[in-house]
């Protein structure tokens, strides 16, 4: 019998094993499973975007002009005006001149991170003669997403992993790295710890070090900011040394992702990412609904207002109930419960009040950090607010 058939046999009866609920319908953030109502307090849907008939008018205009898929890579002839002026869009959203759009979020740090490294030797293989030859390596947190570490992994370089935010230590392993060309990765907003990166600092130290500094915002496009801008908007903190990934499948609510950087330097990675030029972009449908989410990010800001209400609102009626909240500076505020299997039954109880709430365990968090991953949306009422903070003081009442 091979591995996998010995794991699959082990996980059906470990504490680990995570079985998804298939739902009649997409949380917005209320659901049907099952053919019963719920509410979704896991979605990242924050802006209650995905459903919008603005959206849904547009994706059905971008389907009835070009059908429903590309088929083909944008370097080889599949580029279309509603791409480019897409990445225009985000570009300006994020202070830059320009973005390079990828079929999902994931794809974008695959692809932007295996290629920083290699441009160079890519490049001359088209001919390209460099000026000096560099030795890369990249700095990394070590709470970074999934994503970023399988791409700085394919990209061969060096690896140094610092201490969640402790700028400190970054910058003992950049002084330690001489003769190295660093590049420097952080999320914007952590993912599992709802924290924000001190973007002022890594930049200080971006540019002191001359180091390319990548910020995955994720989790902070259309979130951060007066605009939605994400984490360079709220802390109105901009470089040229900056790359901003972002994510098109959260707060904008269709599929994708990009990387927002300055003309010459996108230029660059349509020519050498092979994520870019040797898949195809998002359906084209997506791109007409994602220039409407761009729309309605700027014509209702009361949207974010709305989420950032419901966010202080569950934090103040959770603080008496005696919860580690890990974090409570963003719309991602993680209860700590600790044991797997109790998180797991946490997330049980939820469920059957007609609440979902993600049990997160390892190895997405270190082993004996699980917990409930609540994700605040623009569109719950107070009333569903209440009802969840209730569900869990009565938990914490049995314990």
């Amino acid at each position: 019998m091979h591995d996998l058939a010995d794991i699959a046999d082990w996980l059906h009866t470990s504490a680990i094993h995570h079985e998804s609920t298939v739902h009649d319908t997409l949380p917005d953030p209320v659901f049907r499973v099952n053919g019963a109502p719920a509410v979704s307090f896991s979605t990242n849907n924050y802006l209650a975007l995905a459903n919008h008939p603005r959206l849904v008018d547009a994706a059905k205009a971008g389907l009835e002009r070009y059908g429903v898929g590309n088929c083909e890579s944008r370097l080889l002839g599949g580029d279309l005006p509603v791409y480019r002026e897409l990445e225009r869009r985000l570009g300006a959203l994020k202070h830059k001149s320009d973005a390079v759009l990828f079929v999902t979020g994931y794809m974008t740090n695959i692809g932007v991170l295996s290629t920083l490294v290699k441009a160079g030797m890519l490049a001359r293989l088209h001919g390209f003669r460099p000026k000096k030859r560099r030795r890369y390596a990249y700095f990394t947190d070590e709470y970074n997403h999934i994503s970023i570490r399988e791409g700085i992994l394919m990209s061969g370089a060096d690896r140094h992993v610092y201490r969640h935010a402790d700028m400190d230590h970054l910058e003992s392993l950049l002084k330690a790295a001489d003769g190295i060309s660093p590049i420097i990765v952080s999320d914007g907003v952590f993912s599992m710890e709802g924290t924000i990166a001190p973007l002022p600092a890594l930049t200080a130290l971006a540019e002191r070090y001359g180091a390319i500094l990548y910020i995955d915002d994720a989790h902070a496009t259309g979130i951060l900011g007066q605009n939605g801008g994400g984490t360079s908007e709220h802390f109105n903190c901009y470089s040229p040394a900056i790359m901003q990934m972002g994510t098109l499948s959260k707060a904008l609510g269709a599929i994708g992702g990009f990387v927002a950087l300055e003309r010459d330097m996108a230029d660059v990675l349509r020519l050498t990412s092979s994520a870019y030029g040797f898949t195809c972009p998002p359906p084209p449908d997506q791109a007409n609904a994602l220039l409407a989410a761009l729309d309605l990010l700027e014509e209702e800001p009361e949207r974010r207002a709305r989420l950032w209400d419901n966010q202080r609102y569950f934090v103040e009626r959770m603080a008496p109930l005696g919860y580690h909240m890990v974090s409570t500076s963003t719309p991602i505020v993680p209860v700590l419960i600790g044991d797997a299997a109790r998180c797991q039954h946490f997330a049980r109880a939820l469920r059957d009040e007609g609440v979902h709430v993600d049990a997160i365990q390892f190895p997405a968090v270190p082993v004996g950090q699980a917990r409930l991953r609540f994700m605040l949306n623009a569109a719950h009422t107070r009333a569903q607010i209440d009802h969840v903070v209730g569900v869990m003081a009565r938990l914490a009442s049995a314990l």
